[in-house]
């Protein structure tokens, strides 16, 4: 008899179980977001605009990450400040139930707004020993706004979820190095190891649309540094000498072939020379010359044959040029952000039913990933159990229909001129991020 009561109790338990897994709503839970935000986003449109107004370049994010800091412990958050450097970690627990990462970046791009927004960036800061102006044109600073307000909604909604939520404020994501940065420093031994991982990028894709792709999601992404060496001359004698201009110019040509002629061409694989810095006037032949590349890479295998094939062309090059071997430097790199599939399906179509299936679009993993790169990736490869990295749109369609109409490029992440529509890109944002955490923390099933 006790077996037979043991068996129905637990039978009934599992009932009560599936039936509470059931319970999260997303349209219930999209409604409650928007509730919150009708309260609170006037206060994000003003940190959003004075994180904007007052960028920070990687590593040097001291006042960006105090305000935020600030915001999330008058919310209620443990937070550490200065984890791998400027990084913040806010530590909100609320019961048994799963660890849930939401990461954002703080860092700016070393160069000059041209929006003409009202509240446009004149900051400047000393990069590489000298001053540059400093832009959020990557999005960051709709990515901190909708960060904060995830939080809000979130701790508004605590008796909807359990577990413990883990913010992440991460410094130097332009240099692929911060997310390192902060796992040198005991992230993940520090700090609770995640469970799911969540994390949304801005884009020049219409305002309301959100992109989830499974498997591979950004490129890999490596800088190097190269540094020809030559011998100084006058410039009217360059026999008397060894012209590295000359071997940086071979060199900038003669490396595209590693794509052209070395690289499967059906696989995925970008070199760029970014910066050429060599001389100073016209009449003098300097003794160096040095470039800085971006290589990008789908595969690892492919990863591989560009830093290969930068280091030999590069040889080559000085060897040609009877010159001394240049210097090569592997800066930073950082792999590919992978999506787990099975939670990119699920939350996509959680998503979908939240706001409209024509506002989700769900990427299939035989499609390649996006070009741009992500060190987000080391999170993920040092714990974080199942992630979904999400694309979250920005222009409002008309400016899109506007720019094609012109037969004019969009303004694009990176451009001086990128302008994402503040109010509806933090919203949708703030919607994403909320929605995902609560799939997985909004029910008995991932408890």
């Amino acid at each position: 008899m006790r077996k037979f009561r043991f068996v129905l109790t637990a039978g009934l338990l599992a009932l009560s179980h599936a039936a509470s897994a059931q319970t999260f709503d997303p349209v219930a839970a999209k409604t409650a977001i928007d509730a919150v935000l009708d309260r609170t986003y006037p206060a994000l449109d003003t940190l959003y605009k004075d994180i904007h107004a007052h960028p920070e370049v990687g590593f040097q994010e001291t006042r960006t990450a105090a305000l935020l800091a600030q915001r999330m412990r008058k919310l209620g958050f443990t937070v550490t400040e200065h984890v791998g450097k400027t990084g913040i970690v806010a530590i909100y627990k609320n019961g048994p139930g799963p660890v849930v990462l939401v990461r954002t970046e703080l860092d700016a791009l070393p160069m000059e707004e041209k929006t003409g927004l009202p509240y446009a960036s004149k900051a400047q800061q000393t990069v590489d020993g000298k001053l540059t102006y400093v832009d959020h044109a990557c999005g960051h600073d709709s990515h901190m706004a909708w960060w904060v307000g995830t939080a809000e909604a979130l701790l508004a909604m605590k008796d909807k979820w359990h577990g413990t939520l883990m913010f992440i404020g991460q410094p130097a994501e332009e240099i692929i190095s911060g997310a390192k940065a902060m796992l040198d420093d005991g992230l993940f031994t520090r700090f609770p190891k995640p469970d799911y991982g969540f994390a949304a990028h801005v884009g020049p894709s219409p305002i309301g649309t959100v992109t989830v792709k499974q498997g591979v999601t950004t490129s890999a992404s490596d800088t190097l540094y190269v540094s020809f060496k030559g011998v100084g001359a006058h410039g009217s004698m360059p026999d008397k000498g060894i012209d590295p201009i000359v071997e940086g110019a071979h060199f900038v040509n003669d490396v595209q072939t590693v794509i052209s002629r070395q690289k499967d061409p059906q696989k995925f694989g970008v070199i760029t020379v970014g910066s050429f810095q060599g001389g100073t006037v016209a009449n003098i032949i300097p003794d160096h010359a040095d470039l800085q590349l971006t290589l990008r890479s789908f595969d690892p295998d492919v990863r591989k044959l560009l830093i290969d094939g930068v280091t030999t062309t590069a040889q080559a090059v000085a060897t040609m040029a009877n010159a001394p071997m240049p210097e090569i430097k592997h800066m930073f790199g950082t792999s590919q952000v992978v999506n787990d599939i099975s939670l990119s399906d699920t939350t996509a179509g959680m998503l979908k039913t939240a706001f409209g299936a024509d506002a989700v679009t769900l990427v299939p993993a035989t499609v390649p990933g996006g070009n741009g790169s992500e060190d987000y990736s080391e999170f993920v490869s040092a714990g974080v159990t199942k992630s979904v990295f999400f694309m979250v749109g920005g222009y409002d369609p008309k400016t899109i229909a506007q720019y094609a109409a012109e037969k004019k490029p969009l303004p694009v992440n990176h451009s001086p001129f990128f302008a994402p529509v503040p109010e509806p890109t933090i919203r949708r944002g703030v919607e994403t991020l909320t929605l995902a955490v609560l799939s997985v923390a909004g029910n008995d099933a991932s408890r």
